[in-house]
């Protein structure tokens, strides 16, 4: 691990979704493991095209509100993803409801103890740093964070529902170092997607840690960058915090 970037670090930026709540894992991987635990018989090639179509569409119309919790939102993902391959004739349309909330259930129990073992470090670096949140999301992130208690250790929310930037858009991470009032290299991104977070943070300019997990595709997979951890409690270390 190559820390000469991180000497200098001032402030934070964290991603949200799979850097918080699924310890670097893509969440298509969380809700697949929640469909073989519910005992939903769908092989991965369809269930990723169920997932892919539940993204486009809650992106194209909106079914989540600014008042829906992350068990609000799963339970909605979940509805659309069923239906999806319900049409399709791989799924009884009479238990989608019932499959969808049992999979709701178990996607949240699984963010709630992602976030809970979060909690510290981010508590820990708080004390030492501000920190801004920056995520692609659904216009809820702020409940979503409230409702796991952790909103107050983030300064600003830069969501991209709201400023009208997406990752891998750059803009949206220079966003994120305006709201700290630093110097791009002064901040440090921590984020799980090599594509979304990773390159554009540093297109950006800041210093960045990649927390890997299980990615989308084979080929984030594979690749390899000298600023990897595994784990979020690697962090203040790093910082020299501990």
């Amino acid at each position: 691990m190559d820390t000469s970037s991180l000497k200098n670090i001032k402030g934070i930026i964290f991603d949200y979704g799979g850097t918080l709540d699924s310890g670097g894992d893509h969440w298509s991987e969380v809700i697949y493991d929640a469909w073989q635990k519910s005992g939903i018989a769908v092989g991965k090639p369809q269930f990723r095209e169920a997932y892919v179509f539940a993204e486009r569409e809650l992106a194209r119309v909106r079914h989540i509100l600014p008042s829906h919790d992350f068990h609000d939102l799963l339970l909605v993902k979940m509805r659309l993803e069923l239906q999806h391959i319900s049409e399709e004739g791989l799924f009884p349309p009479a238990l989608v409801e019932e499959k969808a909330a049992e999979a709701a259930r178990i996607c949240y129990e699984s963010a709630k103890s992602h976030v809970k073992a979060a909690e510290p470090v981010l508590a820990l670096l708080a004390k030492h740093f501000p920190m801004v949140l920056v995520s692609n999301f659904y216009g809820n992130v702020e409940t979503v964070l409230k409702d796991f208690g952790i909103d107050k250790y983030f300064k600003k929310i830069v969501e991209s529902a709201v400023v009208g930037v997406r990752k891998p858009d750059p803009e949206i991470f220079r966003l994120g170092v305006k709201d700290l009032n630093l110097p791009a290299d002064e901040v440090l991104v921590v984020g799980d997607s090599y594509r979304k977070d990773i390159l554009p943070a540093r297109e950006a300019g800041c210093a960045v840690l990649w927390l890997k997990g299980k990615g989308w595709t084979p080929e984030e997979d594979e690749q390899t960058d000298p600023c990897i951890i595994s784990s979020l409690d690697e962090i203040p270390e790093l910082l020299g915090l501990r």
